[in-house]
């Protein structure tokens, strides 16, 4: 039961949100896994994240429906999913091949807002029309820094003293083209806008900036490698290859063997493991390469203090997909595994999941608020399709309704849902209530073929011929590989290719596929009648009524 004055507080920040003052700060991170220190991953010194987990929510099982750039952010900035935007590759428009979708932005454009976007917030190039989805999505043109043209460039020191395209990339900023790396040009790019918005506090902002980091190559300034001597950084818990893994679920990272330093190794495809010393440095570089972005989110916190923004800005921090670091011998996503899908959600309210720690509603840029026992966390299932209503809601605009089955005409839906209620749940009863959630996230991969091959991570859509679908619940994640056209977009459940299912109680890394057990052979039948009821039955009980499903 809430006391009087959580009542009093709920009631000042429903006042808040119905007046439609609030600002939203949204940051992406790419390719960034919950390796953080406020998710319990000690090795991963993160304080500026920390900091604002320390008066947010933090959501500790949120599924990205795509493990890969871009059709993972056409998801979550349509709140569709990938078999709606009909973006499974990084070369598809969801205007062109989905449907005209209302984009999260967009939506708070279209309702009063001025939106910029700094950085990567959608994929650029075909992805996003070749504009970043503008002028839909946002007032101004979008900001890329001009220095991530060197992404593929040969910019890294080598021991003999040469230049190279390598994967472990730790740089002498001043020695760099232009003097200074794309994250750095962003975040003062993004503070330039909140000086300026400042100044006019009656028009309210939605502010997205995307970090390249730690996505590769892992270039970074090359002092955040003193946060991670290399004999304090250890190897996977699972660095081999499951036995009983379909081979059509393997992601042989066919990205990391364009690079230099990896082709020096002369690793065989598509099997053949990095050596151990490798994966070390591997390792240790997108450890530095997290902390370097964890100082950049840092300077946009202090930047809203600063330009006295925090008491009615929200701000989400969230990665657009995970990223294998050599478990199950794999690198880079591209997989259907929990270390491709799950990612880190982080949400902040004025007034609300910050209460008790102030009186005024601000964030505080003070680490003595840093205090790991009173994090607010939530283990529910969440899914990225829910941001979209679930900011809408906080900020006091429109809340999508929920999309139809049909829903390729319909410009603004969600097939998502608003996680405010769990938001209220966990920062009133600090996580220890009992309300019911979803009962499953889904996510999905697609293949060219049964056996890897060099387009195995990323093959474009007229090459898609199986499709992994992927569901998590509470103590499963199992997948079925069927049959996919590319023509009719259409999936064939009964053309099944592999199964996989993984018990978390007992097997949290996902090695041991036990789909071909007879143990599990009710399992396997329940969970695979589930998954192909999809998303729709998995909702929260309020919200999974013919009503809703149909309107």
């Amino acid at each position: 039961m809430m006391n009087l004055w959580h009542r009093r507080l709920l009631l000042l920040v429903l006042v808040t949100i119905s007046e439609g003052k609030l600002n939203v700060l949204l940051i992406v991170a790419d390719d960034l896994r919950p390796s953080l220190g406020c998710y319990g991953y000690e090795p991963l010194i993160t304080p500026n994240i920390d900091l604002l987990a320390s008066q947010s929510v933090v959501f500790n099982r949120t599924y990205a429906q795509q493990a890969i750039c871009g059709p993972s952010r056409a998801s979550f900035l349509t709140s569709r999913r990938p078999n709606t935007t009909h973006v499974y590759d990084q070369h598809t428009y969801w205007r062109k091949k989905g449907g005209n979708f209302t984009t999260l932005p967009q939506h708070f454009k279209n309702n009063g807002y001025v939106t910029f976007s700094v950085g990567k917030i959608f994929h650029p190039g075909a992805a996003s029309g070749k504009t970043d989805d503008y002028p839909y999505s946002w007032s101004f043109p979008p900001y890329h820094p001009s220095t991530q043209k060197y992404k593929m460039a040969k910019v890294c020191p080598g021991p003999d003293g040469k230049l190279y395209m390598n994967i472990v990339c730790p740089v002498d900023v001043t020695a760099m083209p232009e003097k200074t790396l794309p994250d750095l040009q962003s975040t003062q790019h993004a503070l330039q806008i909140m000086q300026n918005v400042s100044r006019f506090s009656g028009q309210p902002f939605f502010l997205a900036v995307g970090y390249h980091k730690p996505h590769i190559p892992l270039k970074y300034p090359k002092e955040y490698l003193n946060l991670y001597p290399l004999d304090k950084v250890h190897l996977a818990p699972d660095p081999s290859l499951p036995p009983k893994l379909p081979l059509v679920a393997w992601n042989p990272w066919a990205d990391l063997r364009e690079r230099d330093d990896v082709k020096m190794l002369h690793v065989s495809f598509p099997y053949g493991p990095l050596p151990k010393h490798y994966q070390l440095l591997v390792r240790q570089s997108y450890y530095a390469a997290t902390s370097y972005m964890d100082d950049q989110v840092g300077q946009l916190l202090k930047g809203l203090e600063k330009y006295n923004l925090s008491s009615n800005t929200v701000i989400v921090f969230m990665g657009d997909h995970g990223w294998s670091l050599g478990e199950h011998q794999e690198w880079s996503k591209y997989s259907n595994f929990e270390v491709a899908t799950r990612v880190p959600l982080i949400v902040y309210v004025p007034g609300l999941t910050n209460k008790g720690q102030n009186l005024h509603r601000k964030f505080i840029f003070d680490r003595n608020f840093i205090n790991k026992d009173n994090y607010r966390v939530t283990n529910a299932l969440v899914e990225l399709v829910d941001v979209f209503p679930t900011i809408s809601e906080l900020s006091g605009i429109k809340v999508p309704e929920l999309c139809p089955d049909n829903d390729s005409d319909i410009e603004l839906c969600t097939e998502g849902t608003s996680f405010l209620p769990l938001i209220k749940d966990t920062v009133f009863n600090n996580g220890a209530s009992d309300l019911k959630w979803k009962s499953a996230a889904f996510s999905q991969y697609p293949r060219p073929s049964d056996l890897p091959q060099e387009n195995s991570d990323q093959p474009k859509l007229k090459d898609i011929k199986i499709m992994g679908y992927t569901m998590r619940t509470d103590k499963y994640r199992y997948t079925e590989w069927v049959g996919f056209d590319p023509l009719t977009l259409k999936t064939n459940w009964t053309d099944l290719h592999a199964r996989e299912l993984y018990v978390h109680d007992i097997d949290p890394d996902e090695d041991n596929n036990v789909a071909g057990l007879w143990d599990y052979i009710d399992v396997v039948a329940d969970l695979s009648d589930k998954l192909l009821k999809g998303w729709r039955k998995a909702l929260p009980n309020s919200y999974n009524s013919d009503k809703l499903n149909h309107r």
